[in-house]
């Protein structure tokens, strides 16, 4: 499979943007020259995660499991261009299963653990699995049991697989699956093509479905590429990776990175302070992701950050909230190391304020480099592998002059061709120039001699909560459904830890009263994804609205921050 068109495959591999090269060649190559090194080391919490002890891999033995997962999909039916999906917290068997399909020529697409019944009867009929792999029993909740279920009412018809070794009937143990694998080397396809689809990862944007992102293995190597060098990472560098791998954040600025350094990468899963800032010191890490929040905290307690030896960590990622130039400046002058402002997006908008780019601190918490806009150049290889571009929505006019805002377009190298099944969707989020319209809001920086973005925010619906993307149509909708709603609408209000947290805005039907806990109990009843769950309820008389009769959902963000 290929969504890549071929003019645009040669093109970008004729200016040297695409290496052609497969992730499993590249992890081959990582094999051969370091088998002995340690490549990946379980969250140290795992049995309390999985029920199981944490692992440590070499190279060489993550190449074997990589291999004996490869025979064991291969029993269970999955082939090149099938889809592998899989339900896993940040464990070793998530990258097991990414490097697999990437060796199989499989198609690797992962989900969060909070969803449910919900999200998964709108996502895996689209991609028709040929085989599920998921955790088991997680937090309670059995993940087995209710594929088994979806497979009875006939959603899916894939084999199913357990990490756990008692599993519901229907569902086969991991364990059992690799004792019947065979032990010989799994053989790449010899004509695989890194234009071919690799993963399809799940976002959620305005529409109530969840969308399916497929990205190839030269985009993955690519984004890869362009966080190493964005980091600063060196050959062997030690990776702290906080995300579970379901989307860019993880595959491409963690795994990806991981291979290309030929380096080691640790795992952390859910995030613990305590326990992160420890494998920060005790694995030597390099470079990792934190939250705003955390970061300040950190700064702001140097009895805590003065107890653990970070003296290896040269660079931190954030992003997903604004980040204060004090704390920027303040690791860079009094720990030397680089805070890096991260923007990005499953779709491939790639915006990265790194040391190189905005050497001032203060500069680099509050804007983007204009990677990619015409006339300008960066010493970096990476940015000129990209285009941007902020155009008016109103006039369709490109802006070049500062301080007026405009949508953010994309195009390039790192940016995705389409979505999954989706051709109406797919052509509606491209412009006519072929540039990926972002949804983002941002203004060209008065200061910085034109050279830099400042975000204002977003034209589309949609709300980040911890990363997480949420879709207020598919809430609304929802909402509405309970007999006390007369309409409802949602809303995104800031907080300092997650980025904004979700509001419900309800007008109620006459003489009656609603709680916020009738609502999560009546959202829940519908089985969705505990983070989409509103945390604030806010009772008006009616949802202001345009002349047109549609939710002005600007002016909902005020009543939700009250």
């Amino acid at each position: 499979m290929r969504p890549s068109p071929p003019h645009r495959v040669a093109e970008y591999r004729d200016k040297g943007w695409w290496r052609g090269q497969t992730v499993d060649s590249l992890f081959r190559a990582a094999v051969a020259a370091r088998p002995h090194a340690e490549a990946l080391a379980d969250p140290p919490n795992r049995e309390a995660l999985v029920g199981t002890p944490p692992q440590r891999l070499t190279y060489a033995e993550l190449d074997a499991r990589v291999d004996a997962l490869c025979h064991g999909l291969a029993q269970l039916g999955l082939g090149r261009g099938d889809v592998l999906f899989t339900q896993l917290p940040n464990v070793a068997e998530g990258v097991l299963a990414f490097l697999a399909c990437a060796r199989m020529g499989a198609i690797f697409s992962p989900a969060a653990m909070a969803y449910r019944g919900h999200e998964l009867r709108q996502i895996l009929p689209s991609v028709a699995p040929k085989v599920c792999l998921t955790a088991g029993v997680f937090h309670g909740f059995d993940h087995a049991a209710l594929l088994a279920e979806l497979k009875a009412e006939g959603v899916i018809g894939a084999a199913l697989v357990s990490l756990d070794t008692e599993t519901p009937a229907g569902v086969e143990s991991l364990e059992a699956l690799l004792a019947t694998a065979a032990g010989s080397a799994y053989p790449e396809p010899a004509d695989l093509d890194a234009a071919e689809a690799l993963t399809i990862c799940w976002t959620s944007g305005t529409e109530a479905m969840p969308k399916g992102v497929p990205r190839h293995h030269d985009h993955w190597v690519v984004n890869g590429e362009a966080l190493v060098e964005a980091a600063g990472l060196r050959p062997g560098d030690t990776i702290l990776n906080p995300f579970p791998l379901i989307n860019i954040a993880a595959l491409g600025g963690m795994v990806m990175t991981w291979i290309l350094c030929q380096g080691r990468l640790v795992q952390h899963h859910p995030f613990d302070l305590p326990v992160f800032l420890g494998q920060m010191q005790d694995e030597g890490v390099a470079y990792t992701v934190a939250p705003p929040a955390v970061l300040n905290m950190l700064l702001q307690n140097e009895a805590l950050l003065g107890a653990a030896d970070l003296s290896r960590l040269r660079c931190l990622g954030s992003g997903s909230a604004p980040l204060a130039p004090w704390m920027v400046k303040g690791w860079q002058d009094r720990h030397g190391v680089t805070v890096m402002n991260v923007f990005g997006s499953n779709e491939g908008t790639s915006l990265f304020s790194t040391g190189q780019a905005i050497p001032d601190p203060e500069q680099r918490a509050r804007y983007f480099p204009r990677f990619g806009a015409a006339g300008l150049s960066w010493p970096a290889a990476f940015p000129a592998k990209i285009r941007t571009r902020l155009v008016d929505l109103a006039t369709g006019e490109e802006i070049t002059e500062p301080g007026r805002e405009g949508e953010l377009r994309i195009a390039g190298a790192m940016t995705f061709d389409g979505y999954w099944q989706a051709p109406e969707l797919s052509a509606a989020a491209f412009d006519d120039q072929g540039f990926f319209r972002t949804g983002d809001l941002f203004e060209i920086a008065p200061d910085g001699g034109g050279r830099f973005y400042r975000f204002v925010g977003r034209c589309k619906e949609i709300i980040i909560r911890g990363g997480q993307n949420i879709s207020p149509a598919e809430l609304d909708v929802l909402i509405e459904s309970h007999p006390k709603v007369r309409e409802a609408s949602c809303a995104a209000y800031p907080d300092e830890r997650l980025g904004e947290r979700v509001c419900a805005v309800v007008a109620l039907r006459p003489g009656e009263a609603l709680s916020l806990e009738e609502l999560t109990a009546h959202l829940k009843a519908h089985d969705i994804a505990t983070f989409k769950l509103p945390e604030k309820l806010r009772v008006v008389e009616a949802l202001p609205r345009n002349p047109l009769g549609k939710v002005v959902r600007r002016e909902l963000a005020g009543v939700a921050a009250e």
